[in-house]
């Protein structure tokens, strides 16, 4: 960690060709995942019901799901949430049936699978459970319940992704004048470049893409855009202010000269990225592995896909002088 303390001097750019056919085969990859695979959509998109249950002991994923599957759920998703005792299940959505009636169905069915049946108290509500006879607290609990309808889901896939790509667009202008517009296009493809291969790692490995993972891309979106920002701002100070050397050899020196604060930034997110990802839960798990994935894309693009953009975009010294206004030598004469 010797870089940590003092100034490296790396040739990133020299690399970059190696960097492009990396980048390439992440994308095409991801690319033919989705083609032939696609997203595991939440039902955030597509829409179905949602029930977590928690026994008072650890449970079998298989004993479940056979349950549910001999009582005709067959399309049913069954996986922990969070603890062996917890579970949570998801079911697409049912036109002739609501969230409340499939939710009791499934307890039925879980109930029956423990030997266990819902009994009257004394006075007269279904509090207790009886098991053989006895009567008493349940084991088996439902922790919530939650329904999207389809065209909920189509709604949110529609609205995501114009969120993306006005978010894209946003960035582009904002870029273009805060700089200059070969940098403008080099912040887009690093970024287009984070999206494709998040996603498409989400859609190789089947990882659950919910409205909460879409919102984790969009944090990257911004992490990463702030990334190569700083490494821009670098590049535009040097290119005004060092007298020698190529446009190639003053953008390496500048990615070296950040190369610390970016570094410390991305092992620091990453720290806490990864304790939300082992002790947050289910809840959170895809967010977390959105972030993950994010978040170690993103600096390596802000490296090794942006900065090589611009500089093949044939980006020079002149381009990044500040432009002289009319009469501004006749002021300072004067």
């Amino acid at each position: 960690m010797d870089f940590l303390k003092k100034d490296t001097n790396l040739d990133f750019l020299g690399k970059r060709k190696m960097a492009l056919v990396i980048s390439m085969i992440l994308i095409i990859i991801g690319i033919a995942s989705l083609v032939t695979r696609g997203l595991n959509f939440g039902i955030d998109f597509t829409g179905g019901t949602l029930v977590e249950v928690g026994y008072d002991e650890a449970i079998e994923i298989s004993s479940v799901r056979g349950a549910l599957q001999d009582a005709g759920f067959d399309d049913v998703v069954v996986q922990y949430f969070g603890t062996a005792s917890d579970v949570m299940i998801r079911l697409p959505a049912d036109d002739e049936k609501n969230a409340v009636t499939v939710s009791d169905e499934i307890m039925q069915v879980l109930r029956a699978s423990v030997g266990e049946t819902l009994a009257e108290n004394a006075q007269g509500g279904l509090q207790q459970c009886s098991n053989d006879g006895a009567s008493g607290d349940c084991s088996l609990q439902m922790r919530r319940v939650e329904f999207v309808g389809p065209q909920v889901g189509d709604e949110l896939t529609n609205q995501g992704s114009l969120a993306m790509l006005y978010a894209l667009i946003g960035i582009l202008i904002y870029v273009a004048w805060r700089f200059e517009w070969r940098f403008a296009v080099g912040s887009v493809a690093a970024l287009v470049h984070d999206v494709l291969i998040t996603v498409g790692l989400f859609s190789l490995l089947q990882l659950d893409f919910s409205l909460a993972v879409l919102a984790a891309i969009l944090a990257v979106v911004g992490y990463s855009l702030n990334d190569t920002i700083v490494v821009f701002d670098r590049i535009r100070e040097n290119f005004r202010k060092m007298r020698k050397g190529d446009a190639k050899h003053i953008m390496n020196t500048s990615i070296n000269q950040t190369l610390r604060r970016t570094v410390l930034t991305s092992l620091t997110t990453l720290l806490v990225v990864l304790t939300l990802l082992i002790l947050g839960g289910e809840v959170i798990r895809g967010f977390a592995a959105a972030l993950l994935i994010g978040v170690i894309v993103g600096t390596y693009s802000s490296i090794f896909v942006a900065s090589p953009v611009v500089l093949s975009l044939g980006i020079s010294r002149e381009d990044m002088m500040l432009v002289k206004k009319e009469g501004e030598e006749t002021d300072a004469l004067s």
